[in-house]
C-alpha cells in the first residue's frame, strides 16, 4: 500500500497489525488462567485461539524475514545495519518462546490441569513483554527507514508473503480483528468489499465465543503492567 505518487511503502497497516498483536497477546496468559481446571471443551476453544495467535506471529516475522530485512541491510545506511540486526535477534527470541509456548500448549491441551495452565501463561506473559519490546523497536526506528528505502510493490510482496500463510475464512478473521480497532482505513484497498462488510461481524462472534464478550478491552487498555497482563518480576526476569 502507498501514498499516491509516493513510490515508497506506507507503512500504515504494519501499526495496525501491531495494534492487533499488542491487544491478543497481551489477553492471552489471562484467558488460559480463566479456564477451569478439567474443563477439557473451554480448554479446547482456548487452546485453539492460543495456537491461531501464535502462528499469526510467526507468519508475521516470516515474512519480514523473507523480504523486509535482507532488502534493509542491502539498501538502507549503514548506520540502520544495527538496528535491523537486533530485529533479527528478536524475532529468533520470540520464536524460541513460541516453541516453548507450542510445547507448554500441547501438554496443557492433553491434562487441562492448574500447574500445566500455570505454566502456560507464564511462557505468554514472556511473550507479550518480549513482542511489545519489539513492535516498539519497529516503529521507532525501522519503520521510519522503510519509508525511505523500500518500495510499495516489495512492501506489497511481503504483505503477500504474510497472506499466503491463512485459508479464507482465517483472513476475514484477521482483517476483523486489525478493523476492531483502527477501522477500515487501516486496510485500504487489499481486500474486497464482501470482506470488509463480513470482517467485523466474524471477529464480533469469534470474540464472543473466545472471550465471552464481543467487545474485548483494547490495546489502550493492556500496556505492561496492567492487571490483565499481568506481569510478575519472574517473568521479567525470565
Amino acid at each position: 500500500m502507498s501514498v499516491a505518487g509516493n513510490p515508497y511503502a506506507d507503512t500504515r497497516a504494519m501499526y495496525a497489525v501491531h495494534t492487533l498483536f499488542r491487544r491478543e497477546l497481551a489477553l492471552l496468559p489471562a484467558l488460559v488462567g480463566s479456564v477451569p481446571s478439567h474443563d477439557r471443551a473451554r480448554a479446547e476453544v482456548v487452546a485453539d485461539h492460543v495456537k491461531l495467535l501464535c502462528g499469526m506471529l510467526h507468519h508475521h516475522h516470516s515474512a519480514e524475514d523473507a523480504v523486509l530485512w535482507p532488502l534493509l541491510l542491502a539498501r538502507a545506511p549503514k548506520e540502520i545495519d544495527p538496528v535491523v540486526q537486533l530485529a533479527e535477534g528478536h524475532h529468533q527470541a520470540l520464536d524460541d518462546l513460541l516453541t516453548e509456548a507450542g510445547k507448554r500448549l500441547e501438554t496443557w491441551r492433553d491434562s487441562v490441569a492448574g500447574e500445566d495452565s500455570a505454566a502456560l501463561a507464564l511462557t505468554l506473559r514472556r511473550l507479550a513483554v518480549a513482542a511489545f519490546e519489539h513492535m516498539g523497536l519497529e516503529e521507532r526506528l525501522v519503520l521510519p527507514v522503510v519509508e525511505r528505502h523500500i518500495f510499495a510493490t516489495e512492501w506489497a510482496a511481503m504483505e503477500e508473503h504474510a497472506l499466503g500463510a491463512y485459508s479464507a475464512d482465517e483472513a476475514v478473521l484477521l482483517v476483523g480483528m486489525v478493523m476492531y480497532e483502527e477501522g477500515i482505513e487501516s486496510i485500504g484497498a487489499t481486500f474486497p468489499a464482501e470482506v470488509l462488510e463480513a470482517a467485523p461481524r466474524v471477529y464480533a462472534a469469534y470474540c464472543d465465543r473466545v472471550h465471552g464478550t464481543q467487545v474485548p478491552p483494547r490495546s489502550t487498555e493492556l500496556a505492561i503492567g496492567t492487571p490483565l497482563v499481568g506481569v510478575a518480576s519472574e517473568v521479567m526476569a525470565g
